[in-house]
């Protein structure tokens, strides 16, 4: 039988000493006891595994709405393959595999319905209002929004986790800024993983199902540096492949290359600016998880092409512009009665701002949820 202090004195003995050791977690909100035989890390994990806002995430958006095909990624599985890809980094260079599991698994439990036009719209709504964050809005839900103890709101997560929702930080995020998790300090290299991972993990999933749909042609491709590497990578291991495999595998390879290079970086990285204690790597000024700057540039044609070819479809355009339609007619419809919002969520009326409990309550709505609410209000012969 395997105990959580076992665990915990394996951490010590396996784990580098930059990284965020279980038992000097900073704790809970709400002090509970520890439990048995799992770690707090394990813990945070399991309850966000358990959580609405999690299972929610099968019916939200990442770039093709969900009515569109069951092969498209949703967040639930990008959800997954960012911990996927956080595990094996993190294993790799001996930081902590259940923190960064926990980070990646919450990452995505702010995101609006309808991927970044629903967060857009919100964000547009709520200018004057307070603002809207996806990553603050994360940490609402697990504060605040899940209702599954009776002794306290939300989950009460770990500090470090829950400062994971906050600072991850890619080219689609933006840290927020809470007092509470010091923004002057870098995150911990756990967090960094994550960001990495799901940077990752956006770039080759959103160009396999790019190319699923056809919106995007694999002749195209043939002019980028690093799809051509990947490509002739698969060819000299495999003859006689069909479209489908050579397209799996060729991603595979973009994937496996990306990670290697972040882990070699990295590991360069940390004996370069000396880095031996959590404390180090908060005080750094620069990010320690990162690329090479030959894959870095690498990558730039890539992401561009998917921005050009893909995330500007006219038919992605299109449903984008549709949904922030469908977000911004139900917030004017709950804002004008607000006595059509469900019972539990009026009822925070009574002590909260009208617009932030409209807003937690669209934000939380699936793609499918939304569009079932819309009809009831706008189409005459739909049942509400």
């Amino acid at each position: 039988m395997l105990t959580r202090k076992q665990i915990e004195d394996r951490e010590e003995q396996i784990l580098a000493s930059y990284a965020c050791k279980s038992k000097h977690s900073k704790g809970r909100v709400y002090t509970e006891k520890e439990h048995p035989y799992r770690t707090c890390y394990q813990r945070d994990r399991d309850r966000i595994i358990h959580s609405n806002a999690f299972r929610r995430l099968e019916y939200k958006t990442q770039v093709f709405v969900n009515h569109e095909g069951d092969y498209y990624r949703t967040r639930l599985t990008h959800t997954l393959e960012v911990a996927q890809i956080a595990k094996t980094i993190a294993r790799t260079l001996r930081l902590n595999e259940d923190l960064a599991e926990a980070i990646a698994l919450a990452h995505d439990l702010g995101h609006t319905p309808f991927g970044h036009s629903g967060e857009d719209a919100l964000r547009e709504i709520m200018k004057k209002h307070g603002g809207f964050d996806h990553n603050l809005q994360g940490l609402r839900v697990v504060d605040l929004l899940e209702a599954r103890y009776p002794s306290f709101k939300g989950l009460n997560l770990s500090w470090e986790v829950r400062e994971g929702i906050i600072k991850h930080s890619t080219s689609y995020d933006s840290p927020s800024r809470l007092k509470e998790f010091n923004p002057s300090l870098s995150p911990t290299l756990e967090v960094q993983v994550v960001d990495v991972a799901d940077e990752i993990a956006y770039d080759n999933h959103d160009l396999d199902d790019g190319l699923t749909s056809r919106l995007i042609k694999e002749p195209e491709l043939s002019k980028i540096e690093i799809w051509r590497q990947a490509q002739k990578k698969v060819s000299k291991q495999f003859s006689n492949l069909t479209d489908e495999v050579r397209k799996f595998q060729t991603i595979k390879q973009l994937i496996n290359m990306q990670v290697t290079d972040f882990i070699k970086e990295s590991e360069k990285r940390i004996h370069k600016f000396k880095i031996s204690t959590v404390e180090d790597v908060r005080k750094a000024k620069q990010k320690i998880i990162t690329s090479s700057q030959e894959i870095r540039n690498k990558r730039k044609p890539l992401r561009k092409f998917l921005f050009t070819k893909l995330y500007s479809h006219y038919r992605v355009v299109r449903m984008s512009d549709k949904a922030r339609r469908f977000l911004e007619e139900l917030f004017e419809v709950y804002l004008a009665k607000p006595e059509q919002l469900p019972p539990n969520t009026y009822s925070r009326l009574k002590k909260e701002n009208v617009y932030r409990v409209i807003c937690d309550y669209i934000a939380g709505m699936t793609d499918r949820y939304a569009q079932d609410e819309y009809k009831k209000f706008f189409e005459p012969y739909e049942r509400v």
